[in-house]
């Protein structure tokens, strides 16, 4: 009795064939596995990282604001001497994103307090101490070239104040060791000034007078 061999050794070959699909895909399982694992590791350890960040940045901010809100306090108690005056920054954090509102709180005599937005609930010479603050802690900050520029920036205050505000930014030069050239009409604040000038038409042409100078 003969038998047909042909059938067998194709069902063989497709046997073999269906072995090493299984060997390669089980190879390949492990692979993946092995890759999985890895992964997981990482992600775990990234999200330490960012943790460690995130408590870095929150460290910072709270250190940073800190020290603006005492520079801040102390700007506008030193300008504004009769008034109760101080700054309380706000930190909030929406999608990853970190915002900082500066708020001005006002305490008057009889207990009552005002508190808000310098913009919106007092006038204009506060915004403008704290403007003119904020700048300077940028300026240092990011290591920036120690000179400011105010080009008629004091048009808001009281004329009770301005000495104030000469006398503030004079001291604010000394202790930071920056520079201030501030243009103005108000002859106010040359007193405050380590040296000033005064802008005089000769001959048709502009010229710088020294009018001030305590070198």
């Amino acid at each position: 009795m003969k038998y047909d061999t042909f059938p067998l050794t194709r069902l063989r070959s497709r046997l073999d064939k269906a072995v090493g699909q299984r060997d390669g895909m089980v190879n390949r399982l492990k692979a993946i596995t092995v890759d999985i694992d890895r992964l997981v590791k990482d992600e775990e350890q990234l999200g330490l990282v960012a943790e460690l960040f995130r408590q870095m940045i929150d460290q910072e901010v709270t250190i940073g604001i800190q020290a603006v809100e005492r520079l801040l306090t102390e700007g506008l108690q030193a300008v504004f001497d009769d008034q109760d005056l101080s700054v309380k920054a706000v930190v909030e954090t929406s999608r990853g994103k970190v915002s900082v509102d500066i708020l001005t709180n006002q305490r008057y005599a009889d207990g009552m307090e005002v508190e808000g937005l310098s913009s919106d609930s007092f006038g204009g010479s506060v915004a403008t101490v704290q403007s003119i603050l904020l700048r300077l802690i940028i300026i240092l900050r990011r290591g920036l070239r120690s000179l400011m520029l105010l080009d008629e920036s004091l048009p808001a205050f009281d004329d009770n104040y301005t000495i104030n505000m000469g006398r503030f930014l004079s001291t604010l030069c000394s202790r930071l060791g920056v520079d201030i050239l501030l243009v103005s009409h108000n002859p106010e604040l040359v007193g405050c000034a380590d040296r000033a000038y005064r802008i005089v038409k000769k001959d048709g042409v502009a010229k710088f007078e020294l009018i001030r100078s305590n070198s």
